[in-house]
């Protein structure tokens, strides 16, 4: 099991960017690792993914072109998010699996075995 620990959440105003970070434990290599976010009463909803391996990348719609996910040689995932709305705020958290799993289930929080405690974004209006 991989500890994963998120970073760099925080509260910014609509248009503005934000830097998450997650800090896995062991080297990630050839692994799937996605963002999700979470607001209260709402089921988790997959945001972003790559798979180390290969650095192939995913998006859901409502992010694509304004999040971009990444990885470093430090074990480190990145969320870069730009142009934020108040409809981005949620509680965001990074997951890891070292299981394949097709291109359609690679947003869905149930394919994913190891979590972050999560990091929260607040974007006011």
């Amino acid at each position: 099991q991989i500890h994963l620990v998120e970073s760099g959440g925080g509260s910014v105003q609509a248009g503005g960017s934000l830097r998450l970070s997650c800090q896995a434990s062991t080297y990630i290599d050839s692994y799937f690792m996605a963002w999700f976010r979470q607001i209260p009463g709402k089921e988790r909803e997959g945001v972003a993914a790559i798979f180390t391996g290969g650095a192939a990348t995913y998006y859901a719609d409502s992010v694509k072109g304004r999040f971009t996910i990444s990885q470093d040689y430090n074990n480190t995932l990145h969320l870069q998010m730009n142009s934020l709305t108040p409809e981005d705020t949620a509680m965001y958290y990074c997951a890891s699996t070292s299981k394949y799993m097709s291109a359609s289930r690679r947003l869905h929080f149930s394919e994913y075995s190891d979590w972050g405690q999560g990091t929260q974004v607040t974007v006011s209006s």
